[in-house]
């Protein structure tokens, strides 16, 4: 920093200026690389859900509180509800929030609601297709697997 009635420094720094300078020429590349692992990164949660199931919320304060909003993630008390448990509910793309509390029954009932939906809409696949899961008959599974 320059410092009392002193001149303004004019650095020559013509030596190496290589060194100093960041170039970005590597950008369009760089775009299509993490295209291209984005893509990627689909197939392999190809029959998974894309995103997360997330709650609705009230928003708060006296401005906002008429509207409603995607939240971060369920409550273990909705889950339970719901028939689920937060182990679980992860690894079938539902959000788990343990620290949000249910401060009215209608948004709790609302969101149970929900979970149930997708629960009846879901479809999980064995991690092994030659062992079929107990609770399912088989035909689903083999008639998702011919189309």
């Amino acid at each position: 920093m320059v410092r009392h009635n002193n001149m303004i420094p004019n650095g020559h720094f013509h030596k190496k200026w290589q060194r100093r300078v960041k170039t970005w020429f590597d950008q369009p590349m760089k775009k299509l690389r993490r295209k291209t692992l984005r893509a990627r990164k689909l197939t392999k949660a190809a029959p998974g859900p894309v995103q997360l199931l997330r709650p609705m919320v009230q928003c708060p304060t006296v401005r906002y509180n008429k509207k409603s909003r995607v939240g971060r993630g369920f409550t273990l008390q909705e889950l339970k509800r719901a028939g689920l448990n937060a182990k679980y509910a992860r690894t079938v793309g539902i959000a788990v929030d343990h620290r949000r509390k249910n401060r009215c029954l209608e948004s709790l009932e609302r969101n149970v609601q929900r979970l149930r939906e997708y629960k009846d809409r879901l479809v999980v696949f064995p991690v092994n297709a030659k062992q079929v899961v107990k609770t399912d008959d088989g035909k689903s599974l083999n008639k998702l697997m011919s189309h």
